[in-house]
Parts: C-alpha cells; sequence; structure tokens
C-alpha cells in the first residue's frame, strides 16, 4: 500500500539540488507525486508530496535525512487529509499596491476571523513601472468554508485595502 508523505527542502541554491532530491526519491523506491519550488533569497526551498510503499518508507526517510550532510535541510511529514471542514467554494484574491509591512497579516487574519483557509499564497516584491517604488503583489487560492458570508468578506477585504491604499480583487475561482 502506498504511503504519501510530504516533505520541505531548503539549503543554499546551485544547480544539480532537484536532480539530487529526484534521485534520491527514485532510489529509495517513491514516486514524486507534485511539488512547489524556488529560488528565495539565495535559498532553494521547496515543498514535495511523494508516495512510497510502506516497506520501503523508512528507507526513504533515511535517504532524504542523510541529504543534511550535503547541505539541505529536510523536514518530513506523513501526508493526511486536512483538517478543516469542506469548501463551499474555491475564491482567488488577488492584492497589488505599493509596499508595506502588515499586508500578508491583515489580509490572513480577514480569512482566518471567517474561517477561510489558505490553500496557496504567492507573494512578490519588485519595482513598480514608471516610479521605481517597491511594488507587492500576492495571488492566494483560498477555500471558503459553508457558512462563511462572501458578501461581508469581500467588504472586509475592500476595507483593508483602502486603509493600506492597495487594490484587492476577489473572484470565485
Amino acid at each position: 500500500m502506498e504511503s504519501p508523505i510530504v516533505m520541505s527542502v531548503i539549503g543554499p541554491d546551485r544547480p544539480g539540488l532537484v536532480e539530487l532530491v529526484a534521485s534520491t526519491v527514485k532510489a529509495a523506491g517513491g514516486n514524486w507525486l507534485e511539488s512547489r519550488m524556488i529560488h528565495l533569497g539565495g535559498q532553494f526551498a521547496g515543498i514535495l508530496r511523494v508516495g512510497v510503499a510502506g516497506a520501503s518508507r523508512e528507507e526513504l526517510v533515511s535517504a532524504l535525512t542523510a541529504l543534511e550532510s550535503r547541505g539541505l535541510s529536510v523536514v518530513v511529514k506523513d501526508s493526511g487529509e486536512s483538517a478543516g471542514s469542506a469548501c463551499q467554494e474555491i475564491a482567488v484574491v488577488e492584492i497589488v499596491g505599493n509596499d508595506r509591512p502588515g499586508i500578508v497579516s491583515k489580509i490572513s487574519a480577514a480569512f482566518a476571523r471567517r474561517g477561510v483557509n489558505v490553500e496557496e499564497l504567492n507573494t512578490e516584491c519588485r519595482s513598480a513601472p514608471m516610479s521605481g517604488e517597491a511594488l507587492f503583489e500576492a495571488t492566494a487560492r483560498v477555500c471558503i468554508p459553508p457558512g462563511c458570508d462572501t458578501d461581508d468578506l469581500r467588504r472586509d477585504l475592500e476595507l483593508i485595502a483602502a486603509d493600506l491604499m492597495v487594490d484587492v480583487s476577489f473572484e470565485s475561482a
């Protein structure tokens, strides 16, 4: 029986890191199922979901843990079902505006107050085209639970956007 695991890997970025992880997974009998990986601040960071036969699980975990000697920090957890409730709706929230501290904190607090689960969050700061000022952009894929009033959530987000002087869009996925 296949037992999925989720792992995070992080270490100084250099060529060959994805191959190192992939060959380690394959050699231990694992099957690479899905991943998100990125170069951030000179570091390679990734999160992966890997399937492995129950008998090979400990061999895979040991092999992944041994990657620490090659400069990668690895954390392995058993994959499980989400503890949250089912989604009534999936929505995509986009935020764009001049960068300032607290944008992610305020938006995520609005989600948490209404029981909204952030399933995926991508953020970036870059230079604005004309002014060169730091421009913050975020895209969140969220799970709206049953009973959450999406109109109230939109109003919350609009109030935060006005306070922070950023643009927020909210669309059903």
